[in-house]
């Protein structure tokens, strides 16, 4: 008789550690921490970008995908995952003014698809962890958090007094 296999799958989660290039430092290095202790169950989704992005892939080590949105973007030696039409489609029903935007910077935020979604659209994200300034909705971040509002997922945004404290108070515990 041939034993059956007993082990539990484990599956996969993730997030999307994004934000501001001009994240404040202190917040920064906040954000290197949060992603050291979510490396332990999670794999982090980022963009590759400076500030907030970098943040996280630091403190992430091996537990990370960067969607960058072409090769060596930003100096990155990360695979690129080719934006693809589905994913241009659904970036350009997210902006508002996307009949206005170069093709490379539809292809920037067509990534912020991929951070939220994963590479087949259609493996959210559990949460979201971002910075933007005095929490509002602006910049490329903004894309990626009209897309994670559209579908149900969680956004902590550090720049909100409440979602700061939560994490702080996360990392204090470790």
């Amino acid at each position: 008789m041939i034993e059956e296999d007993t082990e539990e799958v484990i599956a996969v989660k993730y997030y999307a550690g994004i934000g501001s290039r001009s994240t404040p430092k202190e917040i920064l290095e906040m954000m290197t921490k949060i992603a050291e202790g979510l490396s332990r169950n999670y794999i982090l989704r980022s963009g590759g970008a400076d500030g907030a992005d970098s943040a996280f892939e630091k403190g992430a080590g091996d537990k990370k995908i960067s969607y960058i949105p072409w090769t060596g973007f930003n100096g990155s030696k990360e695979k690129c995952i080719p934006v693809t039409s589905a994913a241009m489609r659904m970036a350009g029903e997210f902006h508002p003014g996307w009949m206005y935007l170069s093709y490379t910077v539809k292809k920037l935020h067509a990534r912020n698809c991929y951070q939220i979604l994963g590479e087949d659209l259609n493996t959210p994200s559990h949460f979201v962890v971002c910075w933007t300034p005095g929490g509002e909705e602006v910049g490329g971040t903004a894309q990626a958090i009209r897309i994670a509002k559209a579908n149900g997922i969680k956004i902590f945004n550090l720049a909100n007094e409440e979602d700061f404290n939560f994490w702080n108070e996360k990392l204090c515990q470790h």
